[in-house]
């Protein structure tokens, strides 16, 4: 089966589209989103969720469908609560009969949401059961086939209802991570945040870099007497130290290497990144080089943030 990422192939106007109008008088960042993850079981809603909580939504599994009215209420322009998932299982007839009466009640009430169905063919689903070793939900006494089968039957409809289907056949977790961020965030969310932090090496190495560099190969302005009082955030120091032979061009090919590894982290969702450069006492050279590079990816446009661990701990 090949794979789909079909936005409302019914036919039908996405429902969340359909009310955004409703509240067009709110800046887009203070419109409330809501989104109703189901789907077969074993297709990845959980995963999915998953991937939204790292997006900072606020996400509840297995939310039995009655209660969805009221989480929805408590999500507002003016609550701590804009980005809200629920994961909701919908294993038999009486539990689907619910959830479209609740899905009306919403639409009665102008809620924007949207509804995000998760789907796998049946040869995977049973491939996925028979890996973990558990049973179906809904196989009962019979077979794994007969349980996918019939929460197939009682939930087709549904998935006609949904704003966006994934079939996760041929996709891994990851690809499914990916796919569930593509759906909810904008160019700049989904950018690598960087965070360049300089650091002495007489106070050990931080244990949270992925990357360190080394500027020692610098000479150190502590030796020099009008230099040594400063840091590299001064003037004075940073001229120092980017106009030593060889400085400025090691910084600009740094962040030319970092631009494509970064690159392949934003391909990968590793979307915290710490650069670390040291020098010995992390007061003039591992400060100035971390603000030119720091300078140097915000110019590509890129959120970067700059820390001076040791700064001041002389």
């Amino acid at each position: 089966m090949s794979e789909t990422f079909d936005i409302n192939d019914t036919g039908r106007i996405p429902v969340g589209i359909a009310k955004l109008d409703l509240q067009s008088e709110l800046p887009a960042a203070d419109v409330p989103e809501i989104i109703i993850i189901t789907g077969m079981s074993g297709a990845g809603r959980t995963r999915a969720g998953a991937t939204l909580e790292d997006l900072d939504w606020y996400v509840i599994d297995n939310l039995p469908p009655s209660l969805l009215p009221a989480m929805a209420r408590l999500v507002t322009a003016q609550s701590g609560v804009k980005k809200l998932a629920c994961v909701v299982d919908v294993r038999t007839r009486e539990f689907f009969q619910e959830l479209m009466g609740v899905l009306k009640e919403l639409d009665d009430s102008n809620t924007n949401y949207r509804i995000l169905f998760l789907d796998a063919s049946n040869e995977e689903l049973v491939r996925r059961y028979e890996s973990v070793r558990r049973p179906h939900p809904l196989q009962g006494k019979g077979r794994l086939l007969d349980g996918i089968v019939h929460e197939r039957n009682v939930i087709e409809g549904l998935r006609l209802r949904s704003d966006v289907v994934i079939d996760t056949t041929t996709l891994s977790v990851h690809d499914l991570a990916r796919k569930v961020r593509e759906l909810v965030s904008s160019e700049q969310e989904a950018r690598v945040h960087l965070t360049v932090m300089s650091f002495g090496f007489k106070y050990g190495l931080p244990v949270d870099a992925d990357h360190v560099v080394d500027v020692r190969f610098l000479p150190n302005p502590y030796w020099v007497t009008e230099l040594r009082h400063l840091t590299g955030k001064d003037e004075p120091v940073r001229d120092f130290v980017l106009s030593i032979d060889g400085a400025q061009s090691f910084a600009d090919k740094y962040v030319d290497l970092l631009a494509d590894i970064v690159h392949g982290y934003e391909r990968e969702l590793k979307p915290y990144v710490t650069i670390a450069v040291g020098c010995t006492g992390g007061k003039h050279r591992s400060v100035a080089m971390a603000e030119e590079i720091s300078a140097q990816f915000s110019a590509r446009g890129l959120p970067v943030r700059t820390l001076h661990r040791d700064l001041g701990r002389e």
